[in-house]
């Protein structure tokens, strides 16, 4: 079992930067692959990055390719999202999610997941 709480959300300007935290609780978070998500009002939930579990190899959706970088840090059991050159069309509720893994695989999915946090509201101010 894995518990997910993300922080780091808020009120930005167009052009801004924010970091989100992904925080796990257990002992085994090497063991998962990590991912965030996004889903904004009205919309399916879409995939933004994912990491796998040395943080070895990363994959970004195209529409934040260049701006977000996700990373990990496997001692304090977090995983993190910069965010920066934000844009409005940016804003949505932003998820991690973990996917237990027993490879160097990553996840793009929804489905492929196990555990999800709560979510962190990220809003764009234009």
């Amino acid at each position: 079992q894995v518990q997910l709480v993300e922080s780091g959300g808020g009120l930005v300007q167009a052009g801004g930067s924010l970091r989100l935290s992904c925080a796990a609780s257990g002992r085994t978070f090497s063991r998962y692959a990590m991912g965030w998500f996004r889903q904004a009002p009205g919309k399916e939930r879409e995939f933004v990055a994912a990491i796998t579990r040395s943080g070895g190899s990363i994959r970004y959706a195209d529409s934040v390719k260049g701006r977000f970088t996700i990373s990990r840090d496997n001692a304090k059991n977090t995983v993190y999202l910069r965010m920066n050159s934000l844009k409005p069309e940016d804003t949505a509720i932003y998820y991690c999610a973990a996917a237990g893994a027993t490879t160097e695989v990553i996840v793009t999915t929804t489905q492929r997941y196990n555990y999800w946090g709560q979510g962190t509201q990220v809003t764009v101010s234009s």
